[in-house]
């Protein structure tokens, strides 16, 4: 019986061979790919780092192919024998799934990476509520989706035909001992260690699960370099990490705890019972500005900073916001962070002035009935406006038909339900210029003597960039003339430069219509979250690869007939969450009481953060990766300081203090838009 298990286990030895060959030429692929230097040439030591350490950590999955094979196969079959015959077959099927798996995951990365820079992270986690038919359309459309899924054919064909390979290897035979006693003997280390062998390669070649491989423990000289450090990651450990990453811990905690938490932002000890966001009321300094009649806040999908940083203005994606920020009541600035790095958690930060630190506010129903004091256009509903909510897309979107009007807008409008029936779309939403273009004409049509604050929010600058841009203005040639020639040959690239420059334009297009009918307006443009789409494997610039600032901040600038540059008190840096008081601070009377958990941009900033990063006047850094890097703009890529982390209590307080009204839904207002469901 035992000869069986012995045969069989050396056929499981073989067939585990394959998965981490496989993940290793998918590292090489992915670094082929996304890399700018392709080759090994001058850092052969970091490629072996980078897949010896690779190949460890990797078996922390991989090494369940022998385990399951074993148990599976190996172990019934010597028992019963009759089993031996299909084992094999058996054996390749169970290994055909996990290699499926390994596909699967693989593909994913790649296509997360191309939209995020970035190997599986939590952003990842806020997919669930996303528009799936906007997600299919960017599968098939931009990454195609058509032929990842024909090569699951070919890719399974090849696996199979790999592992039969590998089953044909010759097998040692089993040894016969003269004594039964020795025989036994010898069966049982055999069994033990086979089990053995299985926890030392899963734990990375050590039998201590303390000294299992883990990114602190990632060779040095792999991990200083920012991408040879995420290609280490095999996807499916990569996978699981972001799976198990949570960016706040806050609805665990009891109210003890949450209190010590958040001391580094409260004025006082925190009260039982009492709500935290009362510690945050401010009274403002007096209006700077004659109030406006309208307030339009312009909110750009992917509206992001690097198109305007000086290195890439010869590409023009940004002229119609160049020749907006270039007027003498324009007042802008170029170091922006936003309050998340996707869309969802950015517009609800901004709305309801407190971060959504991921915890999707607009899904939970406690805030489809209740609201925080912080609210923008609550408060500003307090000031006399009447709130208006714009939107390209269906308000079904995050839920915004519940949670935008329950966060204080009086009125809410989604493109599909007041542009005609036949508006060109994205599954996202109607196009940019036909989404402003009716809010226009309907802001004018139901303009009435009550002051108004306009909040828009565009769809169009966002994958898989399948707009027909030549009908609406984009010429390569005059736009941008001194394009590298690599670039303008490079069709995808291109279809992306065409859109952030479309998505500007109409932008740009709805403000200047508005202040020619509202000269005395006030108008604040900024993005969501960054651009990330600089083609730097075009010879745009040097480097190849993007620096921090490109990669997480995100655009800003005010304009009002009264405004002067002197009103941001100096300050180079600031964040979404100082747009709200600083509106407050530019119009509301002298001690009027508001709600802000930031400095307005009127008074000194040394420093921002939020729930992913932080930011001095010189430095940028990501709580995710615990690394910093210098703000400036730079033709080359700056170095990365690993392991610094800055005001990181301060960042678990913003977190907490979110937590605390998700766990306290008593604590909210009454939204006064009916009943609970």
């Amino acid at each position: 019986m035992f000869t069986f298990y012995f045969m069989g286990l050396q056929q499981d030895l073989k067939l585990a061979l394959l998965p981490p060959a496989v993940c290793a030429l998918f590292r090489l692929i992915f670094i082929l790919v996304y890399r700018p230097k392709k080759n090994p040439l001058g850092e052969w030591r970091k490629w072996i780092e980078c897949f010896r350490y690779g190949f460890w950590w990797g078996m922390d999955f991989n090494a369940y192919v022998f385990l399951f094979s074993m148990v599976l196969v190996s172990i019934p079959v010597a028992f019963i024998p009759a089993y031996y015959a299909i084992g094999d077959t058996v054996r390749l099927a169970g290994l055909m799934v996990y290699m499926v798996v390994i596909y699967t995951a693989f593909m994913g990365k790649m296509i997360f990476y191309f939209h995020f820079h970035d190997t599986f992270n939590t952003t990842m986690k806020l997919g669930r509520n996303a528009d799936k038919k906007n997600l299919a359309d960017i599968f098939f459309n931009q990454n195609h989706g058509g032929w990842i899924l024909l090569g699951y054919i070919p890719y399974v064909c090849l696996c199979w035909l790999m592992g039969s390979a590998l089953l044909n290897l010759p097998s040692i035979n089993y040894v016969e001992c003269g004594a039964l006693w020795s025989q036994y003997l010898l069966n049982t280390l055999i069994f033990l260690g086979a089990i053995i062998f299985f926890y030392w390669v899963r734990y990375g070649g050590t039998l201590n699960h303390r000294n299992k491989p883990e990114w602190d423990e990632v060779p040095t000289l792999v991990k200083d370099d920012i991408f040879m450090g995420k290609a280490t990651i095999d996807d499916l450990v990569a996978f699981e990490l972001a799976c198990k990453r949570e960016v706040c811990d806050s609805l665990r905690h009891d109210d003890s705890e949450a209190a010590a938490i958040m001391e580094p932002i409260l004025s006082e000890k925190l009260a039982s019972g009492a709500s935290p966001l009362e510690m945050f009321k401010h009274r403002a300094k007096g209006a700077r500005i004659q109030k406006p009649k309208h307030i339009f806040f312009l909110l750009g999908e992917s509206h992001g900073q690097s198109p305007f940083d000086e290195l890439f203005h010869y590409l023009h994606l940004m002229d119609a916001s160049m020749r907006f920020r270039k007027e003498t009541n324009a007042v802008v600035m170029d170091n922006f962070l936003p309050a998340g790095l996707i869309s969802q958690p950015s517009l609800v930060s901004l709305l309801a002035g407190i971060y959504d630190a991921d915890l999707e506010l607009n899904e939970n129903k406690d805030f489809w009935y209740g609201n925080v004091p912080t609210s923008l256009p609550l408060q500003l509903k307090k000031l006399g406006y009447r709130t208006e909510f714009w939107y390209g897309g269906g308000l079904n979107w995050g839920s915004l038909e519940h949670f935008a009007p329950a966060i204080g807008f009086d009125k809410c409008h989604g493109g599909p339900d007041f542009c005609p029936p036949d508006s060109a779309r994205t599954w996202l939403g109607i196009y940019d210029h036909i989404f402003l273009e009716e809010a226009a004409r309907l802001i004018q049509k139901t303009d009435n003597e009550q002051p108004v604050f306009h909040f828009l929010y565009t769809t169009s600058n966002h994958g898989p960039y399948n707009m027909p841009y030549e009908e609406y203005g984009f010429d390569v040639e005059k736009v941008m003339p001194k394009a590298p020639e690599k670039l303008k040959q490079n069709h995808k690239v291109m279809r992306q430069m065409a859109g952030i420059w479309y998505a500007d334009q109409a932008l740009i297009h709805f403000a200047e219509q508005m202040r020619e009918v509202y000269p005395d307006s006030l108008f604040i443009v900024t993005g969501d979250h960054t651009i990330n789409m600089i083609p730097y494997k075009c010879d745009v610039i040097e480097r190849h690869e993007p620096n921090q600032r490109e990669i997480l901040l995100t655009s800003f600038a005010m304009i009002h007939p009264e405004l002067t540059k002197e009103i941001l008190n100096g300050n180079t840096i600031g964040g979404h969450m100082n747009i709200m008081p600083t509106i407050i601070e530019l119009i509301a009377p002298k001690g009027y009481e508001y709600y802000s958990i930031a400095k307005p941009l009127t008074e000194a900033i040394d420093h921002v953060v939020t729930p992913y990063c932080w930011m001095t006047k010189d430095t940028l850094g990501d709580y995710r990766y615990s690394w910093a890097q210098d703000l400036r703009v730079s033709e080359k890529l700056l170095p990365v300081e690993q392991e610094r982390v800055m005001f990181a209590e301060e960042r678990n307080a913003w977190c907490e203090l979110t937590g605390w009204m998700v766990r306290h839904p008593e604590l909210l207002g009454d939204a006064g838009v009916g009943n609970k469901i």
